[in-house]
């Protein structure tokens, strides 16, 4: 007897989310599929039951980890929970999301390897790229995306490097002094001079 399709759909919810995880956390170089599989406790052969391919998989692990980061990034935003800008560029520049990539942001985690990678994933994280951008104008007011381009760039940019540097120190210091300057910033003219 054949699975039922609800538990095909759970079956290819772990993948994504094991896949997801382990991109986040290691790259889209890492993603084996045999591997895989077994993390989820699934056989190889089942693999080709979900997805065609192995960049199908990847296609959609990229999908998967920057909805995931997304959601939580406007989870932490909502309404309800109002949060400046100053305090998102602190949480965004720590060193709990630093360490974690598995569990933060998928475009600082993601954005040099699909740079590389196939046009559908390239243009997924295009979206969310555009939506961070988006998210960040709205907390700064500014209405032709300038600054908050900038300041999205800051962020990555300073994630991503304190994540290559092997200093602690240094890695530390690249975080506080992005986060001072960013978190100090009282309008968009600091960050378009």
């Amino acid at each position: 007897m054949g699975h039922s399709q609800a538990e095909k759909a759970r079956n290819r919810e772990r993948i994504l989310k094991a896949a997801a995880a382990q991109i986040r956390k290691n790259g889209l170089g890492s993603l084996g599929v045999v591997p895989l599989m077994r993390k989820v406790n699934l056989t190889h052969g089942g693999f080709y039951g979900h997805f065609a391919s192995k960049s199908e998989l990847v296609a959609e692990a990229v999908a998967c980890a920057l909805a995931a980061a997304e959601a939580a990034a406007r989870a932490a935003s909502e309404p309800a929970k109002p949060r400046r800008f100053a305090g998102m560029v602190r949480s965004y520049l720590s060193r709990a999301h630093r360490d974690n990539p598995e569990s933060g942001c998928a475009i600082a985690a993601l954005a040099g390897d699909v740079a590389r990678a196939d046009e559908r994933s390239r243009a997924t994280m295009a979206e969310h790229i555009e939506s961070f951008i988006a998210r960040v104008a709205e907390k700064l007011g500014d209405k032709d995306d300038t600054a908050a381009t900038v300041a999205v760039s800051a962020l990555v940019g300073a994630l991503t490097l304190s994540r290559a540097v092997t200093d602690p120190k240094r890695s530390d210091a690249i975080l506080r002094t992005v986060r001072d300057y960013l978190a100090a910033m009282k309008d968009d003219r600091q960050l378009t001079r």
